[in-house]
């Protein structure tokens, strides 16, 4: 199945307000709302579309350190560190990557005290080489581009 103009529409529209109605998701795309609806379950059922959720400021829920952070780490011990950062409450977000990293962590905590101890039981972990912290100062752009 191919995603056309229209389908890229749609995705840019839900992806600004995932709350946004078929009708208002019709009327800025040019077709029916009936049309609509049909391409949002084409488009789940192809699994470009993989859910609904919500964007949330991590910091007007307490969060004040963001950080993204590479993490290095010994191939024969890979998978092992991989499921201990999953099981970590402050690990939001984390991807096994190619590139200079072995692996991508979004971190959030409280206040520098809790990232920092975060960032030490990432570094004693055995298989771990070394953890690459950047801080989140402002959030510039958060919209890809799907045209």
């Amino acid at each position: 199945m191919r995603i056309d103009e229209k389908d890229r529409k749609i995705l840019e529209v839900l992806y600004k307000n995932g709350r946004e109605t078929y009708n208002r998701i019709a009327k800025k795309v040019g077709i029916s709302d009936v049309a609509v609806m049909k391409r949002i379950k084409r488009l789940m059922a192809m699994g470009v579309i993989k859910g609904f959720t919500v964007k949330v400021d991590p910091r007007k829920l307490g969060f004040n350190e963001v950080s993204i952070t590479g993490i290095d780490i010994r191939p024969e011990k890979i998978f092992e560190v991989l499921e201990a950062l999953k099981s970590m409450d402050q690990v939001v977000f984390l991807a096994h990557t190619s590139g200079d990293h072995s692996a991508i962590a979004e971190i959030w905590a409280r206040d520098q005290e809790e990232l920092y101890a975060v960032l030490r039981e990432i570094s004693s972990m055995d298989g771990v080489m070394s953890v690459r912290p950047a801080i989140i100062v402002d959030i510039l752009k958060e919209n890809p581009k799907l045209r």
